[in-house]
């Protein structure tokens, strides 16, 4: 089988083959809970760097980061407000939310702000939650497309260039036609200031 091409099979297998390949440092193209992705080993900054080229975006535009539960988020931040939590459990079936945070660790230095914040959002969208899982470390979810085009929603809108620069390409959730929502985002700090950047 071509490895870039993917498969249709069952989400459990199909993770465990994007998850080989993010290991060895490559880039998958993957659906995510609001839009179709491209992805890395969150904590390999030689992909990451990576994915900056291939989407020719500035590499002071921090991208966010996808895990599979809260536990993670406890392990890749200095620290994780108490309402961080309610707004992870609130988002669990409606609108996900991506969360700043003060500060990130154990994480690619180029994925983080330059005052060394970092977007995390639990995933509950029964693909890319099997991927962090298979996984085993976050991974980098921005939209599958060139910076300053529009992201891709859908599989059918991501254009050629993308997936001939992808090492591997999700089959999973290819033919879907509904659009989701993107992520509301919110900017927690640790003395308790939020602040939504997107509602």
């Amino acid at each position: 089988m071509d490895e870039k091409k993917g498969i249709s099979g069952g989400y459990a297998e199909e993770a465990k083959r994007a998850a080989e390949v993010m290991r060895r440092g490559g880039i998958v193209v993957y659906p995510t809970d609001t839009i179709w992705g491209i992805g890395c080993d969150a904590t390999n900054d030689e992909a990451v760097r990576r994915i900056y080229k291939i989407k020719r975006r500035a590499d002071h535009k921090a991208m966010i980061v996808l895990v599979g539960s809260p536990a993670e988020v406890e392990r890749y931040t200095d620290g994780v407000p108490d309402i961080a939590y309610e707004l992870m459990e609130a988002a669990e079936g409606s609108r996900p939310v991506t969360i700043i945070y003060d500060k990130g660790r154990m994480l690619a230095p180029s994925l983080l702000g330059p005052d060394g914040s970092v977007g995390i959002r639990v995933t509950c969208e029964p693909f890319s939650r099997a991927l962090c899982r298979a996984m085993r470390r976050p991974i980098v979810s921005t939209s599958a497309n060139i910076s300053g085009e529009p992201a891709a929603a859908l599989f059918c809108e991501i254009s050629q260039e993308i997936l001939d620069a992808a090492d591997y390409v999700v089959g999973c959730r290819r033919d879907e036609t509904d659009r989701h929502r993107p992520s509301s985002v919110i900017r927690l700090t640790n003395d308790g200031v939020v602040s939504i950047l997107r509602d």
